[in-house]
C-alpha cells in the first residue's frame, strides 16, 4: 500500500482487464483527511475568526505548492516512481504526499493519522503567524476587487491540449470584456488560480 502511494499515474502497472494501478485513488483518500484535520486543526486554534479566514488558512497549507515543497523536505520525492521526461507534472510531489497520508490512514487509523499530520507535519513544518500574512488566493482576491469595483469577471476556459493524463486546459481571465491573462493546467482550478495571479499582477504590479 505504501509503495502503491508513491507509483504515479504515469508509470502505473497494468493488471487484469487493462486497468492502470496507481496513487490517485490513495490521493482522493489522503486529500480528504488532510482537509479534514486542517480543518479542525485552525477551528480550534483560532476560536474567533470567520469562514473566510479559516478556508483561506486551510488553503495556504494545503496548496499543491506547500504540499509539494513538503515532500521534498520530507525526502518523500525521492520515492516516487513516475515517468516525467516531458516536465509535464508539476504537482506529482503533493499528489505524492496526499496519497502518502492516505496509506497511513488505511493502515493506521484516523487518530494516528491526526495526530501525525499534527505533530509530524503542521507544527513542524507550518509558521501559522506567517501563513496569515500570505497573500496566495488570488483568484479569491480578484474575484473581491472585482466585486467591489463592480467589474465583469470571467473565467473562460478558451482551450483544452493534450489527451488522457496530459490534458490541461487553458484558462482566460477576461474583465470588462478585456481578456487580461491567461495560463494552463491540468485542473481548471489550478489553470484559474495561475492566470488570476497573472492577472492580479498587471493590475497591480510590485
Amino acid at each position: 500500500m505504501y509503495k502503491l502511494a508513491f507509483l504515479h499515474k504515469s508509470a502505473g502497472q497494468e493488471v487484469v482487464g487493462g486497468i492502470k494501478v496507481n496513487n490517485e485513488r490513495l490521493e482522493f483518500l489522503g486529500d480528504a483527511i488532510l482537509d479534514a484535520v486542517t480543518a479542525d486543526f485552525l477551528f480550534k486554534t483560532f476560536p474567533t475568526r470567520d469562514e473566510g479566514f479559516l478556508t483561506e488558512m486551510r488553503s495556504k497549507i494545503v496548496s499543491r505548492t506547500q504540499l509539494n515543497k513538503l515532500s521534498f523536505k520530507l525526502g518523500l520525492d525521492q520515492l516516487i516512481q513516475l515517468d516525467d521526461s516531458n516536465g509535464l507534472f508539476r504537482s506529482y510531489r503533493g499528489d505524492a504526499f496526499e496519497a502518502f497520508i492516505g496509506a497511513i490512514y488505511l493502515d493506521k487509523g484516523y487518530e494516528f493519522s491526526r495526530k501525525f499530520l499534527l505533530e509530524r507535519i503542521i507544527k513542524s513544518y507550518f509558521d501559522l503567524d506567517e501563513l496569515v500574512r500570505q497573500e496566495l488566493n488570488y483568484k479569491s482576491k480578484i474575484i473581491e476587487w472585482a466585486q467591489k469595483e463592480r467589474k465583469n469577471l470571467q473565467f473562460i476556459v478558451v482551450d483544452e491540449v493534450g489527451n488522457g493524463y496530459k490534458k490541461q486546459y487553458i484558462v482566460e481571465v477576461v474583465i470588462d470584456d478585456t481578456p487580461l491573462a491567461r495560463s494552463q493546467h491540468y485542473s481548471i482550478k489550478g489553470a484559474e488560480q495561475l492566470a488570476s495571479e497573472k492577472a492580479w499582477k498587471q493590475i497591480f504590479p510590485e
